[in-house]
């Protein structure tokens, strides 16, 4: 008696999530590079090593550019792309990023091959005491110019009315990031990823300042309206 055996044939077994899964794959292969470090991360980390400043400066202005398209869209302004973008834009690009890789550069080198807790420490102390406040007050100070000032004593109240209210916020988040990149970051990433993080920040408090804007535009507008509808009621009276 003789046996037959079938050939059979097997199948790949779909991946769980179908053709969702393929697309997240695929974008993260594009971002990442996977195996091939090909992708826009590693593009992105080469050009930061052959020309830092270049990349900082396209990155910063990028974001600060964007920054300000959606924080007008969370405060719903009526126009959203105003004059204001090309000039943060430009902040961004010719004032942060050299300023950023700057002051940076000097954090890293004074620091440089020391890795102990007390060195890590120290390093965040004179980051947020020296160049935060450098930063801060030039990041102000440009601001004022964006919004209208034109004269010393203008920009001087703009800067010593928000100082203390912007460096609160950076002593809260500065050490986390520090701490975080002196962990996990190259050093020639620092820039971006702070850059990240101002971004979100900045985000946040631009849209909540034009919030608070709108919200005292409306206020006077219907004050004024109020007026004007009671005077108008007096002037009826007197003329009868």
């Amino acid at each position: 008696m003789s046996v037959k055996f079938e050939k059979e044939t097997v199948k790949d077994a779909p991946l769980p999530g179908g053709r969702k899964h393929e697309v997240a794959h695929e974008i993260g292969e594009r971002l990442t590079g996977g195996e091939s470090a090909q992708g826009y991360l590693a593009a992105y980390l080469e050009q930061l090593q052959k020309n830092p400043l270049r990349t900082k400066m396209l990155t910063s202005g990028s974001l600060a550019g964007l920054q300000e398209l959606l924080a007008s869209w969370i405060a719903k302004e009526k126009d959203v792309v105003t004059a204001r973008v090309p000039k943060m834009a430009a902040y961004g690009a010719f004032v942060s990023a050299p300023l950023g890789h700057f002051l940076i550069h000097i954090l890293q080198k004074m620091f440089a091959g020391r890795t102990s807790l007390k060195a890590k420490i120290l390093q965040i102390l004179v980051s947020n005491l020296i160049i935060a406040p450098i930063q801060n007050s030039i990041y102000l100070a440009s601001m004022a110019i964006i919004a209208g000032a034109r004269t010393f004593h203008q920009i001087r109240a703009t800067v010593r009315s928000g100082f203390m209210p912007v460096m609160k916020v950076t002593w809260i988040t500065s050490p986390l990031a520090l701490a975080f990149a002196q962990k996990f970051l190259p050093e020639q990433t620092w820039v971006p990823f702070f850059n990240i993080i101002a971004f979100v920040i900045g985000t946040w408090i631009n849209s909540q300042t034009k919030k608070k804007r709108l919200q005292a535009l409306r206020k006077k507008h219907y004050d004024q309206d109020g007026r004007s509808g009671r005077a108008g009621s007096e002037y009826e009276k007197r003329d009868y």
